[in-house]
């Protein structure tokens, strides 16, 4: 994919302008009460946030200018559904709608080939789900598995994602003792911190409304970009537990921001 061009979907990006802080803002106002020149003078200022994520595709096979579209489809959803009143940068809040957006297209446009290898993991995998479920009638956790059948619960995870149809981040993934964990439960983001959704909001006075265990999850979790999994096995709980200890902190912070 060629993305040192200076032409993209017929825009000179070389001449695309750069908006200042208090600009955008002004903008921003205008574009919520409607103003359509300041919309299209709003959208224009951000195509260059459509540039920098559409360079993350950059292994990808697909035309830069299709990328680009799709990116720009981002950002005005993004746009449209921004809400002013938070204190959130809006750079914040479209990085991950636009990311999306070329995340699906991608999904929907492409078969996605999986080896054989991933094939034969992920079916021993549920084969040993089965057995275990019938000899001890309950659901046996990735770890069960990956000892049953010899492997890094690592290697599990990956086989097993690999051949499931696409997924929302809010489906379940499996339940122990009571407490489902979604798939977003799985996710971990070590780079890119700069466009991390929490790290870049000010909640440091509803952080200060938890407790030192909350506080101290929500940290390893938003901050530092580890997993549930990498929380539990540092504080010596279960990652279910992990699950409800932050679903709760969360709750309460966005319950205090409110």
């Amino acid at each position: 994919m060629a993305l040192n061009k200076v032409e993209i979907c017929g825009v000179n990006t070389a001449k695309l302008p750069i908006l200042t802080n208090e600009e955008k803002e002004n903008l921003l106002l205008k574009v919520k009460d409607g103003d359509e020149e300041a919309r299209e003078r709003y959208i224009k200022g951000n195509l260059r946030l459509v540039l920098s994520v559409i360079k993350r595709f950059s292994s990808s096979n697909e035309n830069a200018d299709d990328l680009f579209q799709i990116g720009c489809i981002g950002l005005i959803k993004a746009i449209d559904n921004f809400n002013t009143s938070l204190n959130v940068k809006f750079s914040t809040y479209a990085v991950p709608m636009i990311i999306g957006e070329i995340r699906r297209y991608l999904r929907d446009n492409n078969a996605i080939r999986v080896s054989r290898s991933l094939r034969d993991t992920a079916y021993k995998a549920i084969y040993a789900r089965e057995v275990y479920m019938k000899k001890n009638l309950r659901e046996p956790t990735i770890m069960e598995i990956a000892e049953e059948i010899g492997m890094e619960k690592e290697e599990i995870v990956y086989a097993l994602d690999a051949i499931q149809n696409p997924m929302s981040l809010y489906d379940p993934v499996y339940t122990e003792g009571g407490d489902t964990l979604y798939v977003m439960d799985q996710i971990s983001d070590k780079k890119n911190k700069e466009e991390n959704w929490v790290e870049d909001i000010a909640l440091q006075d509803a952080m200060n409304r938890l407790n030192e265990r909350e506080k101290y999850i929500v940290n390893l979790r938003f901050f530092e970009g580890k997993t549930q999994m990498e929380v539990a096995e540092e504080i010596g709980i279960s990652q279910a537990q992990v699950s409800r200890l932050e679903k709760g902190a969360l709750r309460s912070m966005k319950s205090y921001l409110s």
